[in-house]
C-alpha cells in the first residue's frame, strides 16, 4: 500500500502558526516535583461560593438545554446594566451583546466576522498569545507595534500611525495589558480613537482584566466619546474579574450589524455559551462585587511582593497597573528570556515565561504572574535570590 505523508494535510494558516510559547515550559514543569508555577494567567481563588451555588441550583433545576444563540436574555440584560453602571456606556440587551465561550471565542468570532483575506490588524505587543494567531486563521494579516518599557509599555499613538496602510481593517487594544500588566491612560486612548475615526477604523478592545486595575480608573473605550460606540467590539468576560476561568463564559457589545455577524458564526460553531456558566454568570453580576473587591485588594499586596522583589534582584521591574502580571527586565542576567526561563526552572523549579512568546518587544523580559498566594511567590523570589547569585 501507498505510504501517507502528512506534509500538506494541514491548512498553510493552520500549519504556520506558532506553537504557544507559555506552554512549552509547563509541559516541562509537569515532569517535575515542587515547581512553583508563576506562569499561568488564571486566578488561584475558587469561584465566590454564591456564584457556585447559582451554577449548581441551574443543574438541579433541569436547566441543561440550549439557550437563544445570543445567550440568555437575563445574561444579557445583567451585563448591559453592568456596562452602564460602571462606565455609562448603554447597550441594548436584545441585539448588541452575544455570551460567547469565553473572550477566546469572542476574539474567533469577531475576527472572523469583520476580516476578507489580507486585511490588517495593528496590534500593539507585547500582547495575549491568542491575538496574532486569531487573525491569521481569520484570513488577516497581524501588524505588530512595540509597546516600549520607556512608555510603561503603553502604545505610542504616533507608531499607530505609522502602520496604517490601506489594508488597514481594525486596530486592536488590550488594556490592562497581558503579559505587561501595563494599562492605558484617556489621554492615550483619546488619541487612538481619533486614528481609528480619522482613517474609518474598527477597534476592537479586549477589557477582560477591566476590574482589576491598582492605583487607576479603567479607561473603558467606547466609553470615551458616544460616537466611538458605533466603531468598537468591546469583549469582556468572567474568568478573571470573578475567578470564574473553567466556566468559559465571556461576551462581546458592539453594532448591531457587527453583533449579528457573530451571532451568526456562532450559531454554526457552538450554538451557545454553556448554559450552567450563564446563570453563574447572572450571580455574579448581581452578588459578585464585595468578593471582586476582595480579590483586587490581595492581588494589590502581592504585586508590591513581587514587585519590589524583583527589583531589589536586579531584575528591573516597571509598576504594573492592571492585571495580575508582573514583567522584568532579565538582562541583569546575561541570558536571553529563553534560556533565563529554562534554567530559573531546572535549578531552582521556578516557572515564568518568556517575554518573547508575546510578540515583538518581549524579548528580554519575562511574565511573572502573581495569581498564586502569597508565600508561594514570596519562597519563588527566595529561589530566584538563589539563581541571580550565581548568574547576576
Amino acid at each position: 500500500m501507498q505510504e501517507v505523508t502528512n506534509t500538506a494535510r494541514l491548512s498553510k494558516r493552520v500549519a504556520g502558526l506558532k506553537p504557544s510559547g507559555i506552554r512549552k515550559f509547563f509541559d516541562i514543569a509537569a515532569t517535575m516535583k515542587d515547581v512553583i508555577s508563576l506562569g499561568i494567567g488564571e486566578p488561584d481563588f475558587t469561584t465566590p461560593k454564591p456564584i457556585l451555588d447559582a451554577g449548581i441550583r441551574s443543574l438541579l433545576n433541569g436547566e441543561t438545554h440550549y439557550t437563544s444563540n445570543h445567550g440568555k436574555l437575563e445574561l444579557r440584560r445583567s451585563i448591559a446594566n453592568n456596562i452602564e453602571k460602571l462606565y455609562g456606556v448603554k447597550y441594548d440587551p436584545a441585539n448588541e451583546i452575544i455570551a460567547t465561550v469565553g473572550v477566546s471565542e469572542a476574539l474567533y468570532l469577531t475576527f472572523t466576522a469583520i476580516l476578507d483575506p489580507g486585511d490588517e490588524v495593528i496590534i500593539p505587543t507585547p500582547c495575549f498569545v491568542s491575538y496574532q494567531a486569531e487573525v491569521i486563521m481569520a484570513g488577516g494579516v497581524p501588524i505588530e507595534v512595540i509597546a516600549r518599557v520607556e512608555n510603561n509599555f503603553m502604545v505610542d499613538p504616533d507608531d499607530i500611525r505609522k502602520a496604517i496602510t490601506p489594508r488597514t481593517k481594525a486596530i486592536f487594544i488590550g488594556y490592562p495589558s497581558n503579559p505587561t500588566g501595563a494599562v492605558a491612560t484617556r489621554e492615550v486612548m483619546l488619541e487612538i480613537a481619533h486614528i481609528a475615526e480619522e482613517h474609518d477604523l474598527l477597534v476592537v478592545s479586549d477589557e477582560i482584566y477591566d476590574r482589576l486595575v491598582y492605583d487607576f480608573e479603567h479607561v473603558c473605550f467606547p466609553a470615551l466619546d458616544e460616537s466611538l460606540k458605533a466603531r468598537t467590539i468591546l469583549l469582556g468576560g468572567f474568568s478573571k474579574d470573578y475567578a470564574m476561568t473553567g466556566w468559559r463564559i465571556g461576551y462581546a457589545c458592539g453594532p448591531e450589524d457587527i453583533i449579528q455577524g457573530l451571532v451568526r458564526i456562532h450559531q454554526y460553531t457552538i450554538m451557545s455559551a454553556p448554559t450552567t456558566a450563564q446563570d453563574a454568570a447572572i450571580e455574579a453580576l448581581a452578588s459578585g462585587e464585595p468578593y471582586v473587591q476582595e480579590m483586587v485588594t490581595e492581588y494589590n499586596r502581592r504585586r508590591r511582593l513581587i514587585v519590589d522583589g524583583l527589583n531589589r534582584l536586579g531584575l528591573k521591574t516597571f509598576e504594573p497597573r492592571g492585571a495580575f502580571y508582573s514583567f522584568p527586565n532579565i538582562s541583569a542576567s546575561g541570558m536571553d528570556d529563553e534560556t533565563f526561563c529554562e534554567k530559573l526552572l531546572l535549578e531552582e523549579h521556578v516557572a515564568v515565561v518568556p517575554g518573547s512568546s508575546f510578540g515583538a518587544g518581549g524579548e528580554g523580559f519575562v511574565r511573572a504572574c502573581y495569581a498564586t498566594e502569597y508565600s508561594k511567590i514570596e519562597e519563588a523570589l527566595h529561589r530566584m535570590e538563589k539563581f541571580m547569585s550565581r548568574h547576576g
